[in-house]
């Protein structure tokens, strides 16, 4: 759908589902909501990173990834010379559950199908991060994050890149940070992987053959 959308008109499709995640009340976790979370970045981010919902910061100031787990997010970026103004960042469930409790497989399910999915076919990313297995297992079913981590597959047009979520890596920085930080320079290789397989994609992107040579014109002895 997004491919035959202006740039604008993807942009205002992305702000109208904000605005259905504002008032959402399709499950239970909106009765303990104080501002729900739709997500922020460009709507032609190339990479969106997914967390798995929003934490007591996040729930005050309606933005993803602001406590601790979203600057070290930031430190992140910043080791592969980027920052959060060039990806989309959003979360699983788009409410914060009580106490940060794992959000319910209903939970789960009724944001994605009502809002995430919907939010990558406009964004129409070349890479989806994954932050912590909620998120992975969206597109890794049943796999174990401990096992798969920075281990990318490449399916429908993109790479599927999980990684820890950085919440765990905090309170676990001594094991974690070393692996975190190996997994995050593999966004930039698939980044670039990715534009090329895209450019090499595109109808006529190919170089055209050179034309044939004239052969040369014998002189006339007369």
């Amino acid at each position: 759908m997004a491919e035959a959308m202006t740039l604008q008109e993807r942009k205002a499709a992305l702000d109208a589902i904000a605005a259905e995640i504002l008032v959402c009340t399709k499950c239970p976790l909106y009765t303990g909501r104080t501002r729900a979370v739709p997500g922020a970045g460009p709507i032609d981010a190339e990479i969106l990173f997914i967390g798995e919902g929003p934490g007591f910061h996040e729930d005050k100031q309606g933005l993803p990834f602001v406590g601790q787990a979203g600057k070290f997010l930031e430190e992140l970026l910043a080791g592969i010379g980027m920052n959060r103004d060039q990806v989309f960042i959003t979360n699983v469930v788009k409410c914060r559950p009580p106490q940060n409790r794992d959000p319910l497989p209903l939970e789960v399910d009724t944001c994605t199908a009502n809002y995430l999915y919907r939010q990558i076919d406009l964004i129409n990313p070349k890479i989806i991060v994954t932050l912590g297995r909620y998120s992975m297992g969206l597109f890794f079913p049943k796999a174990k994050i401990t096992a798969i981590h920075g281990k990318p597959k490449y399916e429908d047009g993109r790479y599927y890149l999980p990684l820890f979520h950085p919440a765990a890596v905090l309170r676990n920085m001594a094991v974690l940070k070393p692996q975190a930080v190996a997994d995050f320079k593999k966004i930039p290789e698939l980044l670039k992987e990715i534009r090329k397989k895209q450019t090499e994609d595109k109808p006529g992107s190919s170089t055209p053959p050179p034309p044939p040579s004239e052969p040369p014109k014998q002189l006339s002895l007369f």
